[in-house]
């Protein structure tokens, strides 16, 4: 197709700012933050485990109820968002999610509460929960800031980017977090990375409000921000959403690709260490590939279906296309088990997950191509609590596989097929992506 003439994003930048890209960064860090709380357990899965005596299903459990959590507060939290807006709904959100991270740090021995003998599984239960709770919210706050900083063009390359900060958190996790259990253990690890995050929540409240609010912007970079129709003031209920099938088209999407990340993200470190006999000293490096890996996925997923969009393709074509590709680009995951090396495996891992991030980012700005921004965040907790209705649902199947059969064969042949199910989903619930008129 013929292009369109549209400058390049380094040549608008020059003609109106780029104040815009400071939230995407922060929005970036945040994400990080998020997923090193969140992936902390499954790399300490092996120490813990062996210090408290915890099988498959012991740990599936614990993944359980963060997921239950998850499912709970995606939903309740888009609501939030959407009344109180991306800057107080993220900061309530981050308090809590750092709260309930912070506690799995306190957790000790058994204790009595009214007459119940509280194990420490129950606790790590309990503080996850609530981490599952706050993390929730960062996905809804997230896109709604994208959502009202960057017009259309912009917003799967923006999404791609700060979302890419799941990756670097994935990264970061099993560079630091060993080097702090082996030297002052485990529970110092949850206590110290929960009390460093809080310097993000002090540079989120002093920086960010929305463009219009914000006196650093320039005229131009918010006439360009604003360069989209604008969307008519209004209120829109969750339930009157549930009646769209543009909704489902995006949460049932989630629904089947959600558990997929779950398990890369929780189970990845205890495939290494059971397949290549990796431990808590020597499994970084290849967790850190892994991850770099997906971070270039994130960003080439936005990046891939923005500069399908400059070039003439519709937003439908654009988004699909890059998925379509992706949805292939998994399927090699089922070889990983048969790997000859650990890096081998590596590398067929990445890809999976490297195609699963820039599926996802494109995933992602679909409720934004689609529905006015006052329902953008609903729509959004809509999908995140059917995407973590299915993790929880892969959680237990994992855990009763890998108990019962001590094999990921099952585990990654479903991981390897559901992307492809995702877009025929999507495709068939909206062939053309079209925007939504909700009545208020």
């Amino acid at each position: 197709m013929a292009t369109t003439g549209m400058p390049d994003a380094g040549r608008v930048d020059m003609r109106v700012g780029r104040y815009r890209w400071v939230i995407c960064g922060l929005l970036f860090a945040a994400t990080a933050i998020n997923y090193v709380d969140r992936q902390m357990i499954g790399v300490l899965k092996p120490t813990i485990s062996a210090e408290l005596g915890w099988n498959e299903t012991t740990y599936a459990d614990i993944v359980f109820w963060f997921q239950v959590a998850y499912a709970i507060g995606y939903l309740s939290f888009g609501k939030i968002v959407d009344a109180l807006g991306a800057r107080i709904g993220f900061s309530v959100a981050f308090v809590i999610w750092t709260l309930g991270h912070t506690l799995c740090g306190l957790i000790t021995g058994p204790f009595k509460l009214l007459g119940t003998m509280i194990s420490p599984a129950m606790q790590f239960n309990g503080a996850r929960f609530v981490l599952g709770i706050g993390e929730s919210g960062n996905f809804p706050a997230g896109l709604k800031a994208v959502s009202e900083w960057f017009p259309a063009k912009e917003r799967a390359f923006a999404t791609g980017l700060f979302n890419a900060g799941s990756n670097v958190g994935a990264i970061i996790t099993p560079l630091i977090v060993p080097a702090i259990t082996l030297a002052y253990g485990w529970r110092m690890a949850f206590v110290s990375t929960g009390a460093f995050s809080l310097i993000w929540l002090v540079a989120w409240i002093a920086i960010y409000r929305r463009p219009r609010e914000q006196s650093r912007l320039s005229a131009a970079e918010l006439a360009y921000i604003e360069s989209d129709p604008a969307d008519p003031p209004q209120k829109i209920g969750w339930f009157k959403l549930l009646g769209y099938r543009e909704t489902w088209a995006y949460a049932l999407g989630k629904f089947l690709i959600d558990p997929i990340w779950w398990l890369f993200l929780f189970w990845t470190p205890d495939f290494l260490a059971k397949t290549y006999h990796l431990d808590l000293k020597n499994f970084g490096p290849p967790l850190v590939a892994i991850y770099l890996i997906s971070d270039i996925g994130s960003v080439a997923g936005g990046w891939s279906s923005s500069t399908l969009m400059k070039r003439g393709y519709s937003a439908n074509a654009a988004r699909k296309i890059t998925m379509l590709v992706c949805a292939f680009l998994v399927m090699p995951i089922f070889f990983a088990q048969y790997a000859a090396s650990v890096w081998l495996a590596v590398a067929i891992v990445g890809l999976a997950t490297a195609a699963h991030q820039a599926f996802s980012a494109n995933l992602y700005t679909i409720p934004s191509d689609m529905f006015p921004r006052a329902a953008v965040g609903s729509v959004i907790g809509i999908g995140g609590t059917v995407g973590a209705i299915g993790g929880m649902g892969m959680a237990k199947f994992t855990g009763y596989i890998l108990q019962t059969t001590h094999s990921y064969t099952l585990i990654f042949a479903v991981a390897g097929s559901v992307y492809l199910i995702a877009i025929g989903v999507v495709h068939l619930l909206s062939p053309k992506l079209a925007r939504v008129d909700v009545p208020a």
